[in-house]
This record gives structure tokens, sequence and C-alpha cells, in this order.
């Protein structure tokens, strides 16, 4: 019996998320009494495997593969499920990132396992194996049982905090055992934009609507995101009228996110919006309509024009900073 905790990574550098679900799975480890073992699939370096250690897993496997070097759902699925039966592993913890999502139910298959999927808390094994997770996109939660053998958990990013636990970790080489048809759909080409945050990573988030009138507007947007260190999202409408990317764009058929703090400028609050954004720590919205749905679900709200209310709170941090430093 044991923990596996697939790691993603980004160009060979581990993400914030993965940090929280090695975390998380050595909690799990732990109040288990047995050991955890951190799986690493593509070229990443043994220094930065050996930081997977800082966070309590005492063993990495890598998967070195020519073929395996760009996301291939099926395969990566096939390559994680085969380690957690190389190490016995009982419980398989992967981030509820955009391809985690893909990844869980891959795995859970063909583990037979049971499956937690957008997990917000450790489990609770004091009668059994319960965990809590987000349910009706985001607006409820459900305190789930599994009593399979093998357990499959699917962390919320920002839902757990990085806590370290350091040892030496050792780290071996893994050869998987793949078939031909894992590779049968392959990812020709990924796009990513570098130069900016990414928006399932981001801890800040500043997004926008159709109130803002036009794209020409949203200089006060990424204005005020540029001060906050945050990264700039937008609504479906905005993404299909083509103001902004549909990589900006958040909610039920876009990207969902986990915040810790989400500013909402301009946005009525759609239901297919909110499922997106619901898991945020914090939402602030800022909305001339006191009737518009958002504010049932803001922590905070600004009734008035975003055009007088940006510009001040842009005036308000920039005086903070000068003065603060």
């Amino acid at each position: 019996m044991s923990v596996l905790v697939y790691c993603e990574h980004a160009g060979g550098k581990f993400k914030k998320s993965t940090f929280e679900v090695v975390s998380y799975a050595a909690e799990i480890a732990a109040m288990q009494g047995t050991s955890l073992t951190a799986l690493s699939i593509g070229d990443v370096s043994n220094d930065e495997l050996a930081i997977l250690g800082k966070y309590g897993a005492s063993k990495v496997l890598t998967v070195s593969n020519d073929r395996l070097k760009q996301f291939v759902n099926m395969a990566y699925g096939a390559v994680i499920a085969d380690a957690a039966k190389s190490v016995q592993a009982n419980v398989v913890v992967l981030s509820s990132s955009f391809s985690g999502k893909g990844l869980a139910p891959r795995v859970a298959v063909k583990l037979e396992a049971g499956l937690v999927d957008g997990a917000i808390a450790l489990p609770d094994l004091s009668a059994g194996f319960k965990v809590r997770k987000t349910a009706f996109s985001g607006k409820a939660f459900a305190d789930v049982e599994v009593t399979s053998a093998v357990k499959v958990i699917a962390l919320i990013p920002n839902s757990y905090k990085v806590v370290e636990k350091p040892q030496s970790a050792t780290i071996e080489a893994f050869n998987p055992a793949i078939d031909e048809k894992s590779f049968a759909a392959m990812v020709k080409e990924i796009v990513q934009a570098s130069d900016k945050i990414s928006l399932p990573e981001a801890e800040l988030v500043v997004s926008a609507g159709r109130g803002l009138k036009g794209p020409e507007n949203w200089g006060m947007v990424e204005e005020l995101a540029g001060l906050l260190g945050a990264a700039t999202a937008c609504s479906k409408p905005v993404s299909d009228s083509h103001w902004r990317p549909h990589s900006e764009h958040v909610g039920q058929t876009g990207i969902s996110i986990s915040p810790n703090l989400y500013i909402a400028i301009g946005i009525s609050g759609a239901i297919q919006h909110l499922a997106g954004v619901s898991s945020s720590k914090t939402i602030v919205v800022i909305n001339k309509d006191p009737e518009a749905p958002f504010f049932k679900a803001a922590d905070y709200g600004i009734v008035g024009d975003a055009f007088e209310v940006v510009p001040k709170l842009i005036e308000a941090i920039k005086k903070f900073k000068n003065t603060h430093g």
C-alpha cells in the first residue's frame, strides 16, 4: 500500500499546483502510515525532480520517452495507471487541471478505482474513506465515500496549501508498458502564450465582460491586472465577439478557475459563467446594475460604472504602492 501523485510540469518546470498535490498526497500518505511516490512524465532535470522531496515525496519515478514529450491523454493515462500498479498504490492523486480532468477518469477506469473529481479537502478516514468535493458546478459540496480498493483523487488547484516536508527523494527511471492504441489520438500542436500568467495557475484574476462596450477599452483591465500581478480573463460573449482571445474565456464552457481573488468587471454573472469561477476564494463584482445576478455570489460588490470605478481603483493601488514601496 502506498500513495502515487502525478506531477505536471511546463517546459521542464513544476507548477505551483504540482506542489499543492504533492503536499496533499504526502499528508494522505502520513495519515495511512505509508510512503509517497511521485511520477513525472517528460524531460525534467534531476535537480527539478529532487524538489519534489521538499514536499514529501520519498521516491520520484521519471519517464523519458520521445513519444511522451508532448501531452497525450490516452498514453499518459496508461503510464500513470502502470506506475500505480508498480508501486501498489491504493491512492492516486492528480491536479484537477485542464489535463488532469481528462486523465483522472481514464486512470480510474484502468485501475477499477473509485474517483473523486474536484476534491477540496483531505479524506476523512475516521469511518471509511470520505472526501469533500464541489458539486453542481461549484454551487454546493458533496462528501463522497469511496469503497473501492484503489482511489483516484483530482484536487482543485488553490484548494490546498503548499506544505514543506523535506526529505531526500530517490530518483528512478520508470519504463511503462504502453500499447500502440494509446497513441491513436495525438495532439499535433500546442500554442502557448508564454508572456502571460497561466489562468488555471493564477491566484489573482481580473476579468471583464460586455460592460466594457468594446475591445478598445481593455487597457484599464490590463493595467489593473498588471498592478496586481494578476491574469486577465473574460466572459463568453466577449471571446465570441473576438474582443479577447478564447484562451481568456472563463466559465462552464471555457476555463474553470479557483483563484484566491476574482475581480469581475461589467459581467452580469450568468449561471454558465458562475459555474467556472464559483470556486474562487474571494469574488469582487463591479457592475452598474444593482440587480446583476453576480452580486448574489460576490463577497464584495461595487455598484457603479466600470469607467469611473476602475480608474479610481487603479489610482488608489498606485498611491498605495508609492507609499509602501
